[in-house]
């Protein structure tokens, strides 16, 4: 009598099979275990499926329990309460008549309301406009600013081209002078856009430009030393390089950076500047006789100032075109340069 084979057994056979066959063509074994472990997975799966339908009945069950217990939604009152309801006779032109009503009794109370919400409105387009008219003032206000400072450029550089046709013209000299215009050199070589005109011509007693002006300063006008230091570099003819030039129209006094810079004699405050080849520099007027202090670290006075001799009015310093820390002393008469050493003993 043949066996019978159950449906289980057939499967696993039929997967042995085809596993031999899979083996053969890829030369790969696979064991009698990982087909067990295939019908393995197959049964948790199943499992899961069989827990969830049974999660699934037992909350239907509460559901149908908890409808069953809550006799009370369904109760004849409520019912009762329902059927009253719905076949209530509605008229709503009643209705209507009661809300027409009730804005024709409150209709003093929806005007303030309205005129609340529209005052609020006003308000919010005044602030709208008023912020508007503020941006376009400080637009306004910027490029009238910005006009301005054109203006005074434009004012400012035709000051200076008035400034510089007058200087041209002042630089003329008498034919009794043998005119040398070159461009002024600052300290340590430095050149400067200024036009100096020096003299070495005698006159009728001997005497040269520049010793006549020495002279006339001495006689009128009371000097004092600017401060005390080593003279590293005298008026006149010197080794020119690549900083130091050639001619050198004043003295220069080798003293360390934040030296006091006196006065040399009276005068006023015609140039307070940071500008140029001098670096920090100052520049005192006394009637026809100017006197510089170039190269400073800071200037202590405002230019317009009265200055008396012997006072406090800069720093001594490195700035500018400069081979090391120094204070350059000029003196000029009518813009014509004259040797410090003539006028005072260093």
């Amino acid at each position: 009598m043949e066996k019978t084979i159950s449906p289980e057994e057939r499967i696993r056979r039929a997967e042995e099979i085809y596993y031999r066959r899979r083996e053969n063509s890829n030369s790969v074994r696979m064991s009698s275990s990982q087909v067990k472990e295939g019908n393995e997975g197959r049964k948790i799966s199943l499992y899961k499926k069989m827990i969830i339908q049974v999660l699934t009945c037992i909350l239907i069950y509460l559901v149908f329990s908890l409808i069953k217990e809550a006799n009370y939604i369904f109760s004849a009152d409520v019912m009762n309460k329902t059927r009253e309801f719905l076949s209530t006779d509605i008229n709503f032109e009643v209705i209507a008549g009661k809300v027409g009503k009730f804005f024709q009794d409150n209709q003093d109370k929806l005007d303030f309301l309205g005129s609340w919400l529209k005052e609020d409105n006003n308000q919010e387009e005044n602030q709208e406009n008023e912020k508007q008219e503020n941006e376009q003032s400080e637009n306004q206000n910027t490029e009238n600013k910005e006009n301005t400072q054109t203006e005074n450029r434009q004012e400012e550089g035709a000051e200076k081209g008035n400034k510089i046709e007058n200087n041209e013209v002042e630089n003329k000299v008498t034919n009794e002078a043998k005119e040398n215009i070159t461009n002024q050199t600052g300290i340590g070589g430095a050149t400067n856009n200024e036009t100096t005109v020096t003299t070495s011509s005698s006159g009728s007693s001997g005497k040269t430009q520049m010793q006549k002006d020495a002279e006339y300063i001495k006689a009128n006008f009371k000097l004092g030393l600017p401060l005390k230091g080593p003279v590293t570099s005298r008026y006149g003819k010197r080794e020119a390089t690549e900083i130091v030039s050639e001619n050198h129209y004043g003295i220069d006094l080798g003293v360390n950076v934040g030296t006091t810079v006196m006065a040399v004699m009276d005068g006023k405050v015609s140039l307070v500047s940071n500008e140029g080849e001098y670096g920090t520099h100052v520049k005192i007027v006394n009637k026809d006789v100017t006197t510089i202090y170039a190269h400073c670290s800071k200037i202590l006075v405002k230019q317009g100032a009265t200055i008396k001799k012997g006072q406090k009015i800069a720093l001594s310093g490195n700035t500018g075109r400069t081979t090391g820390p120094h204070l350059h002393l000029e003196i000029r008469r009518d813009n014509r340069t004259v040797d410090p050493e003539l006028v005072l003993k260093f």
